[in-house]
C-alpha cells in the first residue's frame, strides 16, 4: 500500500507539488491523470526515494520513505519515465544485475528471471545487447528489471510510452496480472485510454493540486459526464466541478 499526505515540491519558484494526497491500496490498480506539468513525474519520483520533498510525508506498506529508504526500496518496484539500461549487457544480463543488487544470488534469481522473461515474452530477446532495442523491448527489460526481486508495489511511469497497440495491449494484461497477485500499482499517464482501460481507482493532478480521486464510476457522477474524457476535463477546467480527494 502508497500513502501520500500533503506532499510539496519546488523547484525554484515552480511549485511543481502543492500538497498532494491519496491512497493507493494493494490489489488495486491506481492511475495518477493529469496533463503534462501536472505533478505526476515528481510525485513518482519522491516515492522511488529519488526526490525528497520539501514538506509532507509518504509511506510503502507504513514504511517512511525518507527515515527508511533502503527498506522502501526493498518494497518497490519502479519503471522511470527514463529507463536507462546498460546498452552492451543483454536483456538477461540488465535483469541479473539488479536481481544482484536486491541481494538475489544464484537459483533463485535465475529462476525469477525465467520467470518474467517467460511473462513478459522475452525469450527472443534475453540474450541480446541491448543497444538498438525497440521501444517496447526496452520496457520490457526495464520492467523485468524492476521487479526481478518481486516486490509488493510497483510504480510505472508511462508504461505504454512509445508502444505498438500490440505491445500495448501484452504490457495491459500483465499490469491487470499484477494487480491480480494482490500487488499495489500505481502508474501515471495522460492518456485516457490507459487509465480508462486499466483502473481501478483514478487520481487527477493539475498544477500540483489532487483536484479529483475516485473510482471511474465515482467521477462521472460527480462531474455529471458520460465519459471519463469529459470528467477529465471537468475536473482540471472547473473549480466547483471538482471532486475533492
Amino acid at each position: 500500500m502508497i500513502q501520500v499526505n500533503d506532499l510539496h515540491k519546488s523547484f525554484g519558484t515552480v511549485n511543481a507539488l502543492r500538497g498532494v494526497s491519496f491512497v493507493a491500496p494493494d490489489g488495486r490498480i491506481t492511475g495518477l491523470l493529469g496533463p503534462n506539468g501536472a505533478g505526476k513525474t515528481t510525485t513518482l519520483r519522491i516515492l522511488y526515494t529519488l526526490l525528497k520533498p520539501d514538506s509532507g510525508t509518504a509511506s510503502i506498506d507504513r514504511i517512511d520513505i525518507i527515515d527508511h529508504k533502503l527498506q522502501v526500496q526493498k518494497r518497490i518496484g519502479a519503471l522511470p519515465d527514463n529507463q536507462g539500461l546498460y546498452p552492451r549487457l543483454t536483456a538477461r544480463e540488465n535483469i541479473r544485475y539488479f536481481g544482484q543488487l536486491h541481494g538475489l544470488r544464484g537459483k533463485e534469481l535465475e529462476e525469477n528471471i525465467d520467470r518474467l522473461v517467460s511473462l513478459l515474452e522475452m525469450k527472443d530477446i534475453e540474450t541480446r545487447r541491448t543497444e538498438g532495442f525497440s521501444s517496447g523491448q526496452r520496457i520490457k527489460v526495464a520492467i523485468a528489471r524492476a521487479l526481478v526481486h518481486n516486490p509488493p508495489n510497483i510504480l510505472l511511469d508511462e508504461p505504454t510510452n512509445g508502444l505498438d497497440v500490440m505491445s500495448t495491449r501484452a504490457m495491459r494484461t500483465f499490469i491487470r496480472r499484477l494487480r491480480d497477485e494482490g500487488k499495489c500499482v500505481l502508474f501515471s499517464s495522460h492518456v485516457m485510454q490507459e487509465v480508462a482501460a486499466l483502473c481501478d481507482h483514478i487520481v487527477i493532478l493539475h498544477q500540483g493540486l489532487v483536484v479529483a480521486s475516485g473510482t471511474p464510476e465515482e467521477l462521472l457522477r460527480s462531474t455529471g459526464k458520460t465519459n471519463l474524457e469529459d470528467a477529465f476535463v471537468a475536473a482540471i477546467g472547473s473549480e466547483e466541478g471538482l471532486l475533492r480527494a
